[in-house]
């Protein structure tokens, strides 16, 4: 189960949890959208028609359902990616002249995908900024979660107000992430299959 065939795009571990990713994720990005609709930061609310839970109450109890789910997740994948060696094969390295080269492909609409087991310098950084993102929405969320508790941590983030700023810039990044990420999808159907199959 953990280890890869050759002609393997995706081992089962990471199609799981790719999947149960996408639905964590979905939950919390409607549910956090009503929560930030009961106090905005800045002068727009989301519509209520594509938010989750209803009514304050409501929202949080989906958004801290799906907060442990992620949690969870996360923490699988992490650790298998490490141990497996799937980071090191698919992230790394980077390469500053790549990533230059293949912005430059990428805005020319010529960024090749022709070998899916391989990773171009977009998608590397766009993986691992994915993850500090992740680590951004997890520390600020316990500091908005358990303020009293976490002392320290609130501290560091600017106090509760700094830290509600990060949950809500964070989320907009990885909200932002999912809307390239489908788009590539559509235009590079393939990888929906891989992530489906494996192969």
């Amino acid at each position: 189960m953990f280890s890869s065939h050759p002609k393997t795009v995706h081992p089962v571990w990471v199609r799981l949890c790719h999947w149960v990713n996408a639905i964590a994720m979905a939950g919390m990005l409607f549910s956090g959208w009503r929560i930030y609709n009961a106090s905005p930061l800045f002068g727009f609310s989301f519509p209520a028609e594509i938010t989750l839970g209803g009514w304050l109450g409501g929202a949080l109890q989906w958004h801290f359902a799906m907060m442990w789910l992620l949690g969870i997740n996360a923490a699988v994948y992490l650790t298998l990616g490490v141990a497996t060696g799937h980071f090191r094969r698919k992230f790394f390295p980077l390469s500053l002249r790549q990533l230059r080269d293949d912005i430059g492909q990428a805005l020319r609409g010529k960024l090749a995908h022709a070998d899916l087991t391989h990773y171009n310098a977009v998608q590397k950084i766009a993986y691992l900024a994915v993850i500090v993102l992740g680590i951004g929405l997890v520390l600020s969320g316990l500091v908005l979660w358990k303020s009293v508790q976490f002392p320290l941590l609130r501290t560091l983030l600017g106090g509760y107000d700094a830290a509600r700023y990060i949950h809500f810039f964070c989320m907009s990044g990885m909200a932002l992430f999912v809307v390239i990420h489908l788009l590539m999808v559509l235009l590079v159907p393939r990888t929906l299959l891989a992530m489906l199959r494996g192969r």
